[in-house]
């Protein structure tokens, strides 16, 4: 996925109210952006670190940048976090995901389960529907592990739910971490900040859901699915 129009680079001055950032572009002007990111973004908005934002290309908007990257002094770091699902779907239909195919159908958004909607339901003739849920992972746990998630989540937890009960209707559940930051290798869930969403995390895979994560390659010019990684579920 490439940025179009092309990103600009400033100085993240500060994070607040969830969805807004101050931002000194490199021109000298401040402004303040949108931060399409609804998680506590711990470990990815320190003020001082290098912002990337980009323009809108809608005149009616009222705040015309958004946040997509943040650069601290060793990783780069996808905070949109309205990116990841397109830079998923992108990556299967270009086979950068060995574990999920793209013959056949792929729809986004689909309703399933009790009032939710699956990021990406995958359908082929003759085979299982694959059901792809999406999470952009962020948070640095420790040493070149990153965790997920860097919030409580009831409704990552309900997500969890939903497709265990696609497994038991013999369907395909996928759990797929799009690690959106450049320094970790391998990643943990967060029992820390939320027991519950790590417990039932484990207790879906043991039940049929695949986890399973890659890494994103990350630059200013735009994303893409890089090598795949551990989801240690040890507890």
């Amino acid at each position: 996925m490439k940025f179009s129009p092309p990103l600009q680079r400033g100085e993240l001055l500060r994070r607040y109210k969830r969805f807004l950032a101050d931002v000194r572009l490199d021109s000298g002007e401040e402004i303040v952006a949108h931060c399409p990111n609804p998680g506590s973004m711990k470990t990815c908005a320190e003020p001082g670190w290098i912002a990337w934002v980009s323009p809108a290309t809608n005149p009616k908007r009222k705040l015309k940048w958004t946040l997509e990257l943040v650069q601290s002094p060793d990783a780069i770091i996808l905070v949109n976090t309205a990116r990841p699902n397109a830079i998923v779907e992108e990556g299967i239909r270009n086979g950068a995901i060995p574990t999920l195919s793209s013959q056949g159908n792929l729809r986004r958004e689909v309703r399933y389960g009790t009032n939710s909607r699956i990021d990406i339901l995958l359908e082929q003739e003759g085979k299982k529907d694959c059901y792809v849920e999406v999470k952009n992972v962020t948070l640095l746990h420790e040493n070149q592990t990153a965790a997920f998630p860097d919030s409580v989540t009831k409704r990552g937890t309900k997500h969890l739910q939903e497709l265990v009960s696609m497994v038991q209707s013999g369907h395909r559940a996928v759990l797929f971490f799009l690690v959106s930051r450049t320094n970790v290798t391998r990643m943990v869930p967060a029992d820390h900040i939320d027991s519950t969403y790590g417990k039932t995390l484990r207790w879906a895979s043991q039940n049929g859901v695949e986890v399973i994560a890659h890494r994103a390659e990350l630059s200013e010019k735009g994303v893409t699915i890089g090598p795949s990684i551990l989801v240690d579920l040890s507890a």
